[in-house]
């Protein structure tokens, strides 16, 4: 299938059956800028991802497999939509409305990403579409009540859309019958010199964060909302990500680098800038805009090499970074972090761009 308006395209291809059966399918959406993002219905994943140096030159920037296999067999959340929570619940327990909840335990004690068959396990409806600002893929999904422990029914609608200023946007929407939580984010994991290119130690990065959650040994935040002064977690001043990554301070110590939650200066819930990152020897720079309170910086820390990805490239230490855009970590138990609750009649919206440029 090609859909085709003016210089956007869309084409749809067969990726794979599931092991279950279910067959999987890739969209790639054009811009006519010559950038493409690939993205299969299973886990709403972002396979590729081709970016401009500054000379014109294209590359995939994201983590990622060549097989549908793969990605069911061992990965890392590569490029994956994260829920119905993103980042972790304490020991996948919360109360709400007077009622405990006891959600998968998938990440130590402690439940992480949505479980066992969180959203970037599922097979998601696709429908595809062209419209004024680019190439769109909606995915929805339809969570039933008692999914991986949640409650109520939630219908989640996210939008991809690859614009005609080189960026990748992201619109989550969802709706419940019964109150539950919901933490939606993307999972992408980065390289700016291209996926496979090395480490990401040197690129350059921009949090907009004065503060952040700090976390236990279990990265489960503490509850208190930190300022990042005079710490390794200061990126108000743009700061190569491995400046400071192997400082014995106790919280890289505990994140075995950036495993952290970020407080976004951003509160009115407005699309405002998060982040921004540079990769000097490309030229690329990525600018993060999200409606969302957080943003968790990952520096990679636990791909250790043995992960064949793309290409057949390895996936070393520190090969990539994630900015997820969030709510933040454990919010059901933290009563000073904004809530997460969704309750009927109420739609649960989020916006996220990835936008792409040279200098």
């Amino acid at each position: 299938m090609i859909d085709r308006s003016s210089d956007q395209t869309i084409d749809k291809c067969f990726f794979g059956k599931t092991a279950a059966g279910v067959d999987v399918d890739i969209y790639t959406l054009s811009n006519g800028n010559g950038m493409r993002a690939r993205i299969a219905t299973y886990g709403g994943i972002v396979v590729s991802l081709e970016v401009p140096d500054r000379n014109g030159v294209f590359d995939d920037v994201v983590l990622g497999f060549d097989t549908l296999e793969e990605y069911e067999r061992h990965s890392p959340y590569f490029g994956a939509l994260i829920g119905r929570y993103a980042n972790r619940i304490a020991k996948g327990r919360f109360t709400l409305d007077g009622r405990d909840y006891q959600l998968a335990v998938n990440n130590g004690k402690n439940h992480l990403h949505g479980g066992i068959k969180g959203f970037d396990k599922v097979v998601w409806s696709a429908r595809s579409f062209i419209d004024e600002r680019g190439a769109n893929l909606e995915l929805t999904y339809l969570s039933p009540n008692g999914e991986e422990g949640y409650p109520g029914g939630l219908q989640v609608t996210v939008v991809y859309a690859l614009t005609h200023q080189n960026e990748l946007k992201i619109d989550y929407t969802a709706t419940t019958d019964k109150p539950t939580v919901i933490n939606l984010t993307n999972h992408s994991y980065f390289n700016l010199a291209g996926a496979g290119n090395g480490d990401i130690l040197g690129h350059e990065l921009f949090i907009n964060a004065d503060n952040f959650t700090s976390t236990d040994p279990g990265a489960i935040p503490t509850g208190e909302i930190r300022s990042v002064a005079v710490t390794p977690f200061d990126f108000l001043t743009t700061t190569a990500i491995g400046s400071r990554i192997d400082n014995d301070d106790e919280q890289i110590r505990f994140g075995h680098g950036y495993d952290h939650n970020f407080v976004l200066n951003n509160s009115r819930n407005n699309l405002a800038l998060a982040a921004s990152v540079f990769e000097k020897t490309s030229g690329r720079v990525m600018e993060v805009f999200t409606t969302e309170p957080g943003v968790q910086l990952y520096s990679g820390n636990y791909l250790d090499g043995s992960l064949k990805g793309k290409q057949g490239k390895m996936y070393p230490r520190r090969s990539a970074f994630c900015l997820e855009t969030q709510h933040f970590p454990d919010s059901p138990n933290q009563p000073r972090f904004p809530s997460t609750v969704l309750r009927p009649g109420d739609m649960y919206l989020q916006t996220t761009i990835y936008k792409f440029s040279t200098r």
